[in-house]
């Protein structure tokens, strides 16, 4: 009986040094975040939307604290090329998995519309100043996730006196 002691203590510390070692813990964990963009279709010619940055945040408050930049893709980018399963991947990095609540695309002055071959500038409401806020609640679980904003750009274009404005009609996916 002596010796069948030690044993089962060695067993149970063995046991605990693996349960400990497999144990997640979250709080120290990243993975890769990416923003892609797709739009569902359109009737005009092309949507140009300048992006320039792409920022992540992960608490609710109300500050301007706490946003997170990604290495974005910065260009112009016609939604009417990513239609019908098409898209594209906007920005990319390293996270810490906690829950994203909001996304933020920071926006430039090079946004226009063409339609019946005219182009015409589409003017985005507080989109240069604020960016375009898209509150969202995803867990970041996976080492690697996606994130798809499907951008409604029929819904989106509203024309006011012969001059077209950009409200965001925007799913996350």
């Amino acid at each position: 009986m002596k010796t069948k002691l030690p044993l089962f203590a060695l067993m149970m510390l063995s046991a605990s040094l693996i349960f400990t070692a497999c144990k997640k813990d979250n709080n120290s964990k990243t993975a890769t975040l990416n923003v892609r963009l797709t739009d569902a279709p359109a009737d005009y010619s092309a949507v140009n939307v300048d992006v320039k940055e792409v920022r992540i945040k992960f608490k609710d408050d109300a500050t301007e604290n706490e946003w997170q930049t990604l290495s974005t893709k910065a260009g112009i980018y016609n939604l009417l090329a990513f239609q019908n399963g098409v898209d594209t991947l906007l920005a990319t990095g390293i996270v810490a998995t906690n829950p994203v609540k909001q996304i933020r695309l920071v926006l430039g002055t090079n946004n226009s519309i063409v339609v019946s071959g005219v182009v015409y500038p589409l003017t985005i409401p507080s989109g240069e100043e604020s960016g375009l806020k898209i509150m969202i609640h995803k867990n970041i679980a996976q080492p690697v996730e996606n994130i798809i904003i499907d951008f409604n750009a029929l819904l989106s274009i509203k024309e006011e006196n012969g001059n077209y404005k950009l409200r965001p009609v925007l799913q996350v996916k």
